[in-house]
């Protein structure tokens, strides 16, 4: 049996598609609020999907919580313990902000102290909502660099986003009941 033409272009469009799809990977931080799918986007930021797979792979997610929550902001975690330590962390990255991608809604992006655009190393945090003002300035300058995106789980974000906060030694919009990644799954 031969395709026609146009069928076999659909085809091919189509494998494709199904090609760049099955090649992003994902992570799923099931969490003590639900389960986080997050689809990352190796072709936009490699350097940044790499260090994040790297902690993923090592287990280092597993058993930190979501540290920062502030509704209609971000909720961010990736580096402290349910008692407010700082976990070790591997050498900082290079930031790869100005690779196309807002901060919207849904989004993942680095998290990074003071001192520099290329200080991010394990925190990440999820955009609540559209936050043009994180993005990487078109004329230059230095944005939070997007990877990924909640691909399954934005009700279990919102939810997390709704819990009640307080201040932890110095540390503000820290949840008061510890939602803490109990396991994490790369696939």
């Amino acid at each position: 049996m031969t395709l026609s033409v146009p069928l076999l272009v659909f085809a091919m469009v189509v494998g494709a598609a199904a090609d760049e799809v099955a090649s992003n990977p994902q992570v799923v931080f099931h969490t003590t609020k639900g389960d986080i799918v997050i689809e990352l986007w190796p072709e936009k930021a490699p350097k940044t999907v790499e260090n994040f797979l790297a902690y993923a792979n090592s287990g280092f997610f597993t058993g930190t919580i979501f540290h920062r929550v502030m509704p209609g902001f971000v909720i961010q975690g990736g580096g402290f313990t349910a008692d407010m330590k700082q976990k070790q962390t591997q050498p900082p990255i290079q930031n790869e902000a100005d690779n196309g991608l807002d901060n919207n809604r849904g989004t993942l992006s680095m998290a990074r102290p003071p001192g520099g655009p290329n200080t991010a190393t394990s925190q990440f945090f999820i955009n609540h909502k559209d936050n043009a003002s994180l993005n990487h300035p078109r004329g230059g300058g230095w944005g939070y660099a997007v990877f990924a995106e909640v691909a399954e789980g934005m009700d279990v974000v919102d939810a997390i986003a709704l819990v009640p906060t307080g201040n932890v030694g110095g540390h503000q919009n820290v949840p008061k009941e510890p939602i803490v990644v109990e396991k994490v799954t790369v696939r």
